[in-house]
């Protein structure tokens, strides 16, 4: 879907491979999209370890965990961008495209 609309997306398996593959491209990346609880390192850890190679990474975080849920173990701030699933096409392409302008 994302490619669909012009991005070009780089595909990572867990946590620790999402962080690999962004320290090989982070030039080429202006956004990741980081799914709250993976495999190998959370959502959260995976960001902060991203910032640490470009600070001004964005990032839009999605789970199917509720904000609150997520918010209350602890994973998210509360000024992190967040979008729950199920999430309908258009609806992601716009949280991107507000993530990319922030």
């Amino acid at each position: 879907m994302l490619e669909r609309n012009g991005y070009e997306v780089i595909e990572a398996a867990d946590g620790n491979d999402a962080v690999k593959k962004f320290a090989e491209s982070a030039n080429k990346i202006d956004l990741v999209l980081l799914d709250v609880v993976m495999p190998g390192k959370n959502g959260q850890v995976a960001f902060e370890e991203m910032k640490r190679i470009q600070p001004a990474i964005k990032a839009l975080f999605i789970s199917g965990y509720t904000k609150d849920i997520i918010g209350s173990k602890g994973f998210l701030a509360e000024d992190i961008n967040f979008i729950a699933k199920p999430v309908k096409p258009d609806q992601l392409i716009a949280r991107v495209q507000e993530a990319l302008k922030s």
